[in-house]
């Protein structure tokens, strides 16, 4: 699973650069002034630089890149739980498939958001769409808190009698 899930990250980073280049070398020129900044009802209510689009794939790469890094030393993870030669697989396959989501749904939401953010200064007056920070923040909780309870139920499986 986790092997898919590296597959579809990379292949969603590869999407959001594609975006961002088709965007400032394509057919379709932003004008000089994009919106930045979206309020909770989705209207924009900052403007700036197309060069702000720049953004959202750097800190996409640097958070990807960080947790693939972070995921190489499971060894070094700090668990709620007691951590015994019985049980320190499980945690540790948990924590990396936690992570491997996490990082699939960052690239995604960040693809989203350009997107988004590209079709809003394509077209004055289009609205961000008011799911978009809810459902990263339930999409991320969900993700953290089933594997957490995962972990927490592996060490109880896995504690010695």
């Amino acid at each position: 699973m986790r092997k898919a899930l590296e597959i579809v990250g990379i292949l969603a980073l590869i999407l959001l650069v594609i975006l961002t280049i088709r965007t400032f070398y394509g057919p379709a020129r932003l004008p000089a002034r994009i919106p930045t900044h979206f309020n909770a009802a989705g209207q924009a209510d900052g403007w700036g630089s197309p060069a702000m689009l720049l953004v959202f794939p750097a800190i996409a790469v640097v958070i990807y890149l960080l947790m693939t890094l972070v995921s190489r030393f499971p060894a070094a993870f700090n668990f709620p739980v007691r951590v015994t030669p019985f049980n320190r697989q499980r945690l540790e396959d948990l924590a990396l498939n936690m992570i491997a989501w996490l990082k699939v749904e960052i690239v995604v939401f960040f693809t989203w958001i350009e997107a988004s953010a590209i079709q809003a200064a394509r077209h004055p007056g289009h609205r961000l769409s008011p799911f978009l920070m809810p459902a990263l923040l339930v999409t991320v909780f969900v993700t953290c808190s089933l594997h957490i309870a995962g972990i927490f139920r592996a060490a109880r499986i896995g504690s010695p009698r």
